[in-house]
């Protein structure tokens, strides 16, 4: 009998400690599974088990490097099916904010693409849809389009997970950009050097100086005298801004190949036909607005306002004297009541109302 209950004790032992590890063990698994594709949206069903991966060469061979500037962090691929029988392959990368989504977007984003109305934006051409909501860029791949594909696509980018706090915030930068003559989606959101060679932009990695951490928009324009291209680079200071914008007129001189101009803290560069009144006019129209920030109070706080110091100081003598009459009325309706129903028993007894008298009035002695 002993044996069996000390047989029984172990046994329950081992399941008990199989249960925390298990229970301890399954928020781990949840946190290592980095899928974020859902299983099916808008009659898509998703088949097979979606491939994941960290490697941003597995997410693109040809351009590791530059999503690795973009903060690059996942990626997924799944394949989706619907009942019609269409079939839909579904590629998408997780950046670390929504400013890597948007410059990995415009990196593959081609000018022949229409642009689309899906998550925060989108282009197409033919069966191929490329958008991004936050910071995850999607690829989507139909075998057959149809006139409700826009609208199971925007149906997905509502499911997918967004990033958090200022990580959901895009770049300014693009608002700078001018919207006349500009060709669509041919804007190019550069933020290091590999993206900056491999989307062939006028400048060269030297010239913008990567070490300063700037952020390099560029976009194509037409006009009349041939094409333009106008480069904005931001960088974090105004003061930083003006020792590239030197160092950019010292490489320039003699060679003519392209305007420059500093605005605050973006230096524009206009290159093409740069002998044209447009290129001027395009190099004049960016200007930079500082937004400052007072964080001094621009008035008198409640606390320190002497007018409102005397009135609190009169609302509490108000106060005591209210309280005062209050207090004044109750002791003293009471003693009148006292006294009436307990004449000479609990005030002005005879006793307490006896007066000392001296007796004066008799003779002195002389």
């Amino acid at each position: 009998m002993k044996a069996n209950s000390l047989s029984r004790r172990s046994i329950k032992r081992t399941v008990l400690v199989a249960f925390l590890c298990l229970c301890v063990e399954a928020p781990a698994i949840a946190a290592d599974n980095p899928t974020f594709l859902p299983k099916s949206f808008a009659g898509w069903i998703q088949t097979g088990q979606p491939q994941v991966t960290t490697d941003a060469a597995q997410a693109d061979a040809a351009y590791p490097a530059v999503l690795k500037e973009y903060g690059f962090i996942d990626a997924e691929t799944a394949t989706y099916t619907r009942n019609d029988g269409r079939k839909l392959t579904i590629k998408a990368a997780r950046f670390a904010d929504a400013t890597g989504a948007y410059g990995a977007f415009t990196f593959y984003r081609q000018p022949v693409m229409r642009t689309e109305e899906i998550g925060t934006k989108a282009a197409s051409a033919n069966n191929r849809v490329l958008f991004f909501r936050s910071n995850v860029l999607v690829e989507a791949n139909f075998d057959r389009i149809s006139e409700m594909s826009a609208s199971e696509l925007r149906d997905l980018a509502a499911m997918l997970p967004a990033a958090q706090g200022p990580a959901d915030n895009l770049p300014n930068l693009p608002e700078y950009l001018p919207k006349k003559d500009a060709v669509e989606n041919s804007a190019k959101y550069v933020l290091g050097p590999q993206a900056l060679a491999a989307a062939k932009l006028p400048l060269t990695a030297e010239q913008v100086d990567f070490a300063f951490q700037p952020e390099v928009l560029t976009q194509d324009y037409t006009s009349r005298s041939g094409d333009l291209t106008l480069t904005l680079i931001n960088y974090p200071t105004p003061q930083i801004a003006g020792e590239r914008f030197r160092a950019l007129q010292g490489a320039q001189k003699g060679a003519g190949n392209f305007l420059e101009r500093r605005t605050g803290p973006i230096l524009e560069v206009v290159t093409g036909a740069i002998g044209s009144s447009e290129a001027q006019g395009l190099l004049n129209s960016v200007n930079y607005e500082a937004e400052v920030t007072w964080s001094e109070a621009t008035s008198v706080s409640p606390r320190n306002n002497i007018g409102n110091l005397i009135l609190a100081v009169f609302a509490l003598i108000g106060i005591i004297l209210l309280i005062s009459l209050i207090f004044g009325i109750f002791f003293g309706g009471i003693r009148l009541l006292v006294k009436r129903f307990f004449p000479d028993k609990v005030f002005d007894r005879p006793e307490e109302m006896e007066i000392i008298q001296l007796h004066l009035e008799g003779p002195v002695d002389q």
